[in-house]
């Protein structure tokens, strides 16, 4: 005889609030029941308010065990771990993680790291994974190396079913993501300290050689043009692509060549050559994006005779490495770590069943001057 429907959701309510999440196939074992029929139920009773899903994982509204959150705010459950996905091989974001970590394991939480290879759509399976094993909530810097596949997460991560804040990254105004809580670096303000700071050194002809694989690099060059477009004290500007490997890579981006990149694929883009554009343009300073890159072109700007900041003035953008240069290089200093602590203070909310409206937090950036630029002493810089 056919189970009553209603008494096999109370079963199902029974498993999930005594074991934390489950997942849908080990319930329809367990029930001797379809994968879809389970699917469905799970369906109602989340629709209904009863339980919570997920990607293949049915949850308990409120997980069974409970510890004090921080500052004295209300309970989280203790029923899963927190989900961390990163990218590998970043350092600009594992400083962000360390400051996740800090207030999650302050507060009894556990956490699950997962790092992204840089292949496409990497984040995805990891995030699938995690939720599968029970993870309860979510923090995720996703690469997102082009517009594209940074738009191809938007459906799926909106769906995650679990609290989940966004890192150091902020989605497109209007999509499915518009409205998940998110905690990114100001780069516009950081931009603008990069500028003025030249400006009132009195520089007038600046440069711009950013990447343009990232989130963080796309935001730079679109604040870097507007301000210097509108800044009264700006004759020229110009933003060129820093590094050969500095691109989205392969395949469609969803939006044109950046202003200033070099034709041609990956391979087949030059080393650029800053000094020559400097002197073509007579520009006396210039912004690089990121450290490891600015290190590089200062390098060979000393090759070519260019002495930073004798002959030209740089500011970093990043400050991960950029202290550590033969030449201290003046950087903005996004607030890494802080962009963690406040992303995890923020799940941490979210996970003591607090609501309230979505939260798109923007912390400052902060300008680290080591010398690198200099008041403007000549029109031009020198030639190689």
């Amino acid at each position: 005889m056919r189970e009553p429907v209603e008494l096999r959701r109370q079963r199902i309510l029974a498993v999930v609030e005594s074991r934390g999440a489950v997942k849908v196939s080990a319930l329809a074992d367990e029930l001797a029941v379809s994968v879809v029929t389970v699917r469905r139920d799970v369906e109602e009773l989340a629709r209904a308010g009863r339980l919570r899903r997920g990607h293949g994982v049915a949850r308990p509204v409120r997980d069974p065990a409970a510890v004090p959150a921080p500052r004295g705010g209300d309970p989280v459950g203790d029923g899963g771990a927190v989900a961390l996905v990163v990218p590998e091989r970043h350092s600009y974001l594992y400083e962000t993680l360390h400051g996740a970590r800090t207030v999650l394991e302050e507060s009894g939480i556990r956490i699950a790291l997962y790092l992204a290879p840089q292949s496409a759509d990497a984040e995805r399976p990891l995030v699938e994974r995690a939720l599968a094993d029970g993870a309860r909530g979510l923090l995720i810097a996703p690469r997102w190396r082009s517009v594209h596949s940074e738009e191809l997460d938007y459906d799926w991560l909106a769906d995650a079913g679990v609290p989940t804040v966004l890192m150091e990254r902020r989605p497109r105004p209007g999509s499915t993501l518009h409205a998940l809580d998110s905690v990114c670096s100001d780069h516009w303000y950081g931009t603008h300290l990069a500028v003025e700071h030249l400006v009132s050194l009195g520089h007038r002809r600046i440069v711009l050689a950013a990447r343009d694989d990232s989130p963080t690099a796309r935001t730079v060059r679109a604040a870097f043009a507007e301000i210097a477009a509108a800044h009264p004290d700006v004759d020229d500007w110009t933003v060129v692509l820093s590094s050969p490997d500095a691109v989205p890579g392969p395949g469609p981006s969803g939006a044109g060549p950046a202003p200033g990149a070099p034709s041609g694929n990956r391979d087949g883009v030059p080393a650029l050559d800053l000094a020559a554009l400097l002197r073509g343009r007579g520009a006396t300073a210039a912004v690089l994006h990121g450290d490891v890159d600015a290190l590089m072109l200062v390098q060979r700007l000393a090759e070519s005779g260019v002495q930073v900041p004798r002959d030209c003035s740089v500011v970093a953008y990043d400050d991960v490495v950029a202290a550590l240069g033969s030449t201290p290089l003046t950087a903005v200093a996004p607030p890494r770590a802080e962009i963690g602590r406040a992303a995890a203070e923020l799940l941490l909310h979210r996970l003591s069943g607090a609501l309230g409206p979505v939260r798109r937090t923007q912390v400052l950036p902060a300008l680290k001057v080591r010398g690198s630029a200099q008041a403007i002493t000549r029109i031009t810089p020198t030639t190689a």
